[in-house]
């Protein structure tokens, strides 16, 4: 796979050096007429429903709209996919917009901004802070794999003393996942990637009428980011990038860079726990970490019944754990879920960490795509398409998740190469994190049956012409390493500035009052911190 990403940079360079100034930009409504139509709409704003409102602001803070873009940036004239926003609105003057993504890939902005509203409310003295559900994601023609959708099919070719599953049966079982995905998802499928969702950026810009995009992404958010500074440098304002993506790294070694990142987050959170006489694994730290691996074998080996024909599985445990291990605030709690499930066998409090991937019915959705004839302006009182909270599908962040990352990933090895190869890689995933591992290469695995994604990011996000753009990383992230953030920064170029967080979690702007307060100094009154700049992680503002 990496042999690959290097073909295709060696041939890229020479075109780029044709360029001359990187990535190229990509057609707006200047030079496209077919875009106009979307360029010039304005957002309607109104009073979200009430359920929206939540973590103690009224229902009348938050402000609930819409965006209308192609579902096919080459044929604008076809099909279109209407994306929900929310925003709070400035308490002052506004100087304009800040657009939030909160990353997964798969969050669903609205309900985010709703949450976790209080977060921002500082950047609101003067912007409006908006956010957004990407296309494919919450109401914005969610995306589906069905009922009974397996996210944990059975990788296990090498284990049990020599026997394991067939990896053409594995295979196969991958293949007709991803034709249930086509199925349930419908056009939106195949136009869910990250250069679709730049442009929709775009279109959101105009609507909310910036000249320039101001932004704070986190994880995924960052990649989004960074591609969006690659198509449209000259529209770029304020950006933070925090929870820093890798942009040139092949799935197979995300996941194994996210693999042995979460097993180190999990050693820091058992170090803690055996010092609590509450601990469920005991009060020795190498003990702690043989039963949690044990734990996980008997679940899955085992998987308890949920109600409604699910089942909790190891796996689903291992994504629960994932979550619970984000941040310091959610370990407590997580030992308490831990404590209940080994000693009294209830599940109910690791599944509320969201880890369980336990196959749940598809609920009934509207219509995903709106039809609109070549030259009728898009509507933006008309319902077009948004889903109501209410009908997301269950699965709907997981099957977003894989069908990003697949489309942004070009890399798609044969039946051949995957059976030969599989051994070796799951031995080098279970090296990387005994716990973690299995899952972490199911994840990868679930690209197989889908169509090649664009090398787009590897080759062309790089060396940006925008103004100074602050890239935040976390030392102790359990899900976007610390490197990322230096080699994002390097491919860049030089309008990456990096604030290092000393700290733990997985970003550091909702953990660190120092980072919390550089980013708004930056985003606020464009106060950069010098290149390298680290915030303690004991630093409490």
């Amino acid at each position: 796979m990496r042999s690959a990403h290097r073909r295709r940079a060696l041939a890229s360079a020479a075109a780029l050096a044709l360029l001359g100034t990187g990535a190229p930009t990509v057609a707006t409504a200047d030079d496209n007429p077919g875009l106009a139509r979307f360029y010039q709409q304005r957002i309607r704003w109104s009073a979200c429903p009430a359920e929206a409102a939540t973590d103690g602001m009224s229902t009348g803070d938050l402000q609930c709209g819409k965006v209308t873009v192609p579902l096919d940036y080459a044929r604008p004239g076809g099909d279109t996919l209407d994306l929900a926003m929310a925003r709070y609105r400035s308490t002052g003057p506004s100087r304009g917009s800040v657009l939030l993504n909160f990353g997964g890939p798969g969050d669903a902005g609205v309900s985010q901004l709703a949450q976790d509203g209080k977060d921002f409310m500082g950047l609101t003295n003067d912007h409006d802070v908006v956010a957004f559900d990407p296309r494919g994601v919450g109401r914005s023609s969610p995306v589906s794999c069905g009922e009974g959708m397996d996210a944990d099919a059975d990788t296990d070719v090498t284990g049990g003393g020599g026997a394991g599953k067939d990896p053409r049966a594995v295979l196969e079982q991958l293949r007709r996942a991803a034709q249930a995905c086509v199925r349930h998802s419908g056009p939106v499928l195949r136009h869910m990637g990250t250069v679709d969702a730049s442009r929709d950026l775009d279109v959101m810009r105009q609507a909310l009428g910036d000249k320039k995009l101001n932004y704070l992404g986190f994880s995924y958010g960052t990649r989004l980011g960074a591609v969006y500074a690659a198509q449209f440098p000259k529209k770029v304002g304020r950006f933070v990038l925090d929870g820093v993506d890798t942009l040139t790294e092949s799935l197979t070694e995300q996941g194994l860079a996210g693999a042995a990142a979460q097993q180190t987050a999990l050693e820091g959170f058992l170090d803690w726990c055996v010092t609590d006489i509450a601990c469920p694994f005991g009060t020795d730290a190498r003990t702690a970490r043989r039963r949690v691996v044990d734990l996980v074998a008997s679940l899955d080996q085992d998987p308890v019944p949920t109600g409604h024909d699910g089942h909790f599985s190891g796996q689903d445990l291992v994504g629960a754990i994932g979550q619970g291990l984000y941040s310091r605030l959610m370990w407590p709690p997580l030992e308490r879920a831990l404590a209940s499930l080994v000693d009294a066998g209830d599940v109910r409090g690791v599944m509320a960490f969201g880890g369980s991937g336990a196959a749940v019915p598809a609920l009934p959705r509207r219509a995903l795509v709106s039809q609109s004839p070549t030259g009728q302006s898009p509507s933006p009182d008309s319902d077009g398409g948004l889903v109501d909270e209410a009908d997301v599908p269950l699965d709907n962040f997981p099957a977003a998740l894989m069908a990003v990352n697949c489309a942004d990933d070009p890399d798609r090895p044969g039946a051949a190469r995957i059976t030969r190869e599989l051994g070796a890689l799951r031995a080098a995933y279970e090296k990387a994190s005994p716990v973690f591992g299995r899952h972490r290469l199911t994840e990868v695995l679930t690209c197989y049956g889908r169509p090649k994604g664009t090398d787009f990011i590897r080759t062309r996000v790089r060396d940006v012409a925008t103004p100074k753009m602050l890239l935040v990383g976390t030392r102790g992230d359990p899900a976007t390493p610390y490197r990322w953030t230096t080699e994002t920064a390097k491919r860049l170029g030089s309008s990456a500035v990096v604030l290092d967080n000393r700290g733990e979690g997985h970003t550091g702007y909702g953990s660190s009052k120092c980072v919390h307060r550089t980013v708004d100094a930056f985003l606020l009154d464009g106060s950069l911190p010098a290149d390298g700049s680290s915030c303690a992680p004991d630093d409490t503002g």
